[in-house]
């Protein structure tokens, strides 16, 4: 293969659809480094590894010498994206826009290359625009055009509202990719509409329209619905690494070749295939591909020695191979009196509620230091440190202290 195949490949690699394939095998020809750009809108502080699909895909184009363009939306946040959307959103204040921009700014940099990234804000060119700036931008489509869009159309089906600013949000997003001059957007594949907004606006502005690549939405934990916080099936990339690591092994095995092959730079789709072969053939377990990938999210995000204490911490208690000590420490405060068991599982965060926690009680999953304890009404107090454990997988270390 040669070095513009591989080039080519690596671009490809996970990618839902890429419009047109063709326009970006004549962009790369060019020999320039490409105007890669994605936008994201800080609806809240912080990012999971949902959004480093997108982010991935960037450091890609970064260390294939492209330039990424790493927007914030700053104002297209004001007016709520209404993609997949049955109801208006609620548009957010400046003041939470702001704060939560700041938020992404730090995050970004534990994927992308901070010396080869430009950061940008949309308000830059959307601020300084005149209401007839903004009339005339709108008048570059129709509302017909508009309808096209599948969640717009189910609404309107549906007699549910659709607010004149929402048919805006296609338009601002579209004209991003004017003021940068973009030669590929990227996208999830929710965003598809959008982002042929920004090519239709380019050709209209007499620029090359940009390729438009999507990428698959990462489904969260639950290997059903999109990672998503509101669903709590995510992992944080600020979450501690042992938490990264615990999380990812819960995954279903199916689930975890779609997280390799759209979060993993250390392995490639023909070693995917082998560590397949091997799996199937008993001579690899899945357990141990788990791990691997659970690894490498934990070091990009907290570095190797804490990766390796989590995998330490790990192995200590599903295992029973090595010292729980390493895992680390959670202080939950008690009253003096203390609390009982089940209560105790739902302040770790091992249980949704207390009825939940009888349950795993009376199914002998639940274990303190490694020994099963079943006596719902056993009480502790300020002192108290140890294991919790529910089920094989769900663990913490904690200590209680008075409140």
């Amino acid at each position: 293969m040669s070095e513009f195949d591989r080039a080519l490949a690596t671009i490809a690699r996970g990618a839902d659809e890429i419009i047109k394939r063709e326009e970006l095998v004549e962009r790369l020809k060019l020999g320039r480094p490409l105007r890669i750009k994605a936008g994201f809108d800080p609806t809240a502080p912080d990012l999971h590894i949902g959004h480093t699909v997108l982010l991935n895909k960037m450091r890609q184009f970064q260390d294939l010498g492209h330039q990424v363009i790493f927007l914030i939306g700053d104002f297209t946040g004001m007016i709520g994206d209404p993609t997949g959307k049955n109801v208006t959103r609620k548009p957010l204040t400046r003041e939470d826009v702001l704060a939560n921009a700041q938020t992404y700014a730090a995050q970004v940099y534990k994927v992308l290359d901070r010396e080869r990234t430009e950061l940008r804000f949309n308000s830059e060119w959307f601020g300084p625009m005149s209401a007839a700036d903004m009339i005339r931008l709108a008048g570059q489509h129709t509302v017909a055009r508009m309808l096209e869009r599948d969640d717009f159309s189910k609404r309107y089906a549906a007699q549910q509202p659709i607010a004149i600013h929402e048919f805006l949000y296609p338009l601002v997003q579209g004209y991003d990719s004017v003021a940068l001059k973009a030669d590929v957007e990227l996208g999830g594949t929710d965003q598809k509409f959008n982002l042929l907004m920004g090519r239709a606006l380019q050709e209209h502005h007499g620029q090359a329209p940009q390729i438009v690549l999507t990428m698959p939405l990462l489904e969260g934990l639950d290997g059903v619905n999109k990672m998503s916080k509101s669903l709590g099936n995510y992992i944080g990339i600020d979450e501690p690494a042992i938490d990264m690591v615990t999380k990812t092994m819960k995954i279903g095995d199916e689930l975890m070749w779609r997280w390799f092959e759209l979060l993993s730079f250390e392995v490639s789709l023909e070693e995917m295939a082998v560590m397949k072969r091997q799996i199937a053939s008993g001579e690899l377990n899945p357990r141990d591909a788990k791990l691997r990938l659970a690894r490498e999210l934990a070091v990009r995000f907290h570095g190797a020695a804490a990766a390796d204490l989590a995998i330490a911490g790990w192995h200590a208690v599903v295992r029973g191979e090595g010292d729980t000590a390493l895992l680390p420490l959670a202080e939950i405060t008690v009253p003096a009196e203390g609390v009982r068991l089940a209560a105790l599982l739902t302040l770790a965060g091992l249980a949704a509620s207390n009825s939940e926690a009888g349950r795993k009680l009376k199914e002998r999953a639940v274990r303190i230091d490694g020994a099963v304890v079943e006596d719902a009404q056993r009480v502790f107090t300020a002192g108290f440190a140890g294991v919790l454990q529910v089920g094989k997988r769900n663990f913490s270390r904690v200590r209680l202290v008075l409140a």
